[in-house]
């Protein structure tokens, strides 16, 4: 049934961005820097060297600084090489904004002292037709000019720039130019890396969201350069440094070493943001990261399925046990809210989905079944169901109570035979793929989606595929129809070829052999 899995994985770029939201810069106490949101497709440069004193030991909040450049080595360009680098001709600079307002004032007076002339009025009752023309375009080329500035302002001196001191953000600027706007890869390298300096000579906190944001977008740009290697090491490098700092928190804490005045303080106003609430903070945005790690390793130019599934696996356990710490020991002062739901629903499906491609199909299920509980999308609810048709469509047989799902089966089997434990997995397929049909057909008006009509129809082919696998060809036929026009009415795919898949398995004499 792999059109189950298809329907989810259009679903999961979404969930990605909303896991995202956490590991998205943000300045304390106030919103995220909006180019850092939409850069985030999680990724980060160089480790800042060493290890500097435990910020929890001093009264203040100082860093860490990794071992290593991120991207020496590495096949972009190095940071040791721009530096080394022969002089080159000097680069074309963004505009600066009194430039760009003298060019617009210059050629707005100009337009002005144009329609006040003699020689136009004398051109006017001569020929207006051409003159109208030709204010007319005049006009279109001031407006298009007066947005093509409205753009540049937003890109290069929009408010997030303004949350780093002022050289930061002239680096900062380059290397946007340089990345977007006239690329030149080894200049923006320059300096992006000359904004981490930056930061580290004026003592920037490299915990902050600000900083952290340059790291992601580092490794964002590296992967839109396609050099996926390098962005997945600065993802890397900034996750190992997030960890452990976690880690050495945390002992402080036990130890009893931390600064009171940063875990209780007595007067809140003094201190932005307590140990606890950073704890929370870059705890988030490591399980963020983690995610976004996965799905690099997972992409087909990389191809690393263990390493994407093990960092999937730390990103759910380190989800579900920071839920059940609070749910344990309450909330620490200034704590803050943790993942929501649907982030967490998002990693737990995307692990499902990891062991299924290892068909560990019964250790898939336990997460679709979490998922399903956290999920509050009508039609996203249908495609987990889905998920669960398949999973235990072709759920192995193992010794009873080795399954985990063996709890929620609705009868007993302590004397299941292979056939009847079978049987009982294709009859709770049935079940969920039909609960799937009629979840995705009920929303209506705003709350339909595409994903819905999608979802009915991976139903349709999965009810066909579990009618092959019990011998009923008949049904199996007639579901596989019915997908097929459904799909072709709503223009889906993956729909079409599941179906036509089963079909074409009919006509061949045996069972269709449902795939995940």
């Amino acid at each position: 049934m792999s059109a189950a899995r298809c329907t989810t994985a259009r679903r999961l770029p979404a969930t990605a961005k909303q896991l995202a939201r956490l590991a998205a810069p943000r300045c304390l106490n106030s919103s995220p820097p909006p180019w850092l949101l939409l850069q985030l497709e999680l990724a980060a440069t160089r480790q800042l060297r060493g290890t500097r004193s435990v910020i929890l030991s001093t009264g203040r909040q100082c860093r860490f600084k990794s071992s290593q450049s991120t991207l020496r080595g590495g096949t972009t360009q190095n940071a040791n090489h721009v530096r080394g680098a022969p002089e080159q001709p000097r680069p074309r600079s963004p505009p600066s904004y009194r430039q760009i307002f003298r060019l617009f004032w210059d050629s707005l007076k100009n337009l002005v002292g144009l329609a006040r002339s003699d020689a136009l009025r004398e051109a006017y009752r001569t020929n207006p037709e051409e003159v109208i023309a030709a204010l007319v375009g005049l006009i279109a080329i001031t407006a298009i000019f007066g947005y093509a500035i409205v753009l540049i302002f937003t890109y290069f001196y929009a408010e997030q720039f303004t949350r780093f001191p002022e050289p930061i953000a002239q680096a900062l600027r380059r290397a946007l130019y340089y990345s977007n706007y006239a690329p030149d890869p080894q200049r923006a390298l320059k300096y992006y890396q000359k904004a981490l300096d930056l930061c580290n000579e004026m003592n920037l906190d490299p915990f902050s969201d600000e900083v952290m944001g340059i790291r992601i977008q580092i490794a964002a740009w590296l992967e839109k350069l396609e050099s996926y290697e390098n962005a997945a090491k600065t993802l890397e490098a900034l996750l190992a440094d997030c960890r452990r700092w976690v880690q050495v928190m945390e002992k402080e804490v036990k130890e009893g070493t931390a600064p009171k005045t940063l875990l209780d303080p007595e007067n809140p106003d003094e201190v932005t943001e307590t140990l606890w609430g950073k704890r929370t903070r870059i705890l988030a945005k490591s399980v963020a990261i983690s995610v976004k790690l996965a799905d690099l390793y997972s992409d087909e130019h990389m191809r690393e399925d263990e390493l994407a599934h093990e960092r999937l696996v730390w990103a759910v356990e380190t989800g579900l046990g920071e839920l059940r710490r609070r749910t344990a020991e309450g909330l620490k002062k200034g704590e803050g809210v943790w993942m929501s739901s649907e982030e967490l629903g998002g990693a737990l499906e995307a692990l499902g989905h990891s062991y299924e491609a290892k068909s560990q199909f019964h250790l898939a299920l336990p997460l679709f079944f979490r998922a399903l509980q956290l999920c509050k999308e009508p039609c996203h609810i249908a495609v987990l169901m889905n998920n669960i048709a398949t999973s235990f469509a072709q759920h192995p047989l193992l010794a009873i109570g080795d399954a985990p799902v063996d709890g929620l089966m609705e009868q007993p089997k302590e004397a299941a035979t292979a056939a009847e434990q079978r049987a009982s997995y294709l009859a709770a397929a049935r079940r969920w793929a039909s609960n799937a049909n009629q979840h995705a057909a009920e929303p209506q008006g705003d709350k339909r989606t595409a994903e819905c009509d999608e979802a009915c129809a991976v139903s349709l082919a999965n009810l066909g595929d579990i009618a092959s696998l019990t011998g009923d060809l008949t049904r199996a036929r007639q579901m596989f129809e019915q997908a097929i026009a459904m799909s072709k009415k709503i223009g889906f795919e993956a729909g079409i070829t599941q179906a036509e898949g089963g079909l074409r398995a009919l006509s061949q004499s045996g069972p269709v052999t449902v795939a995940a």
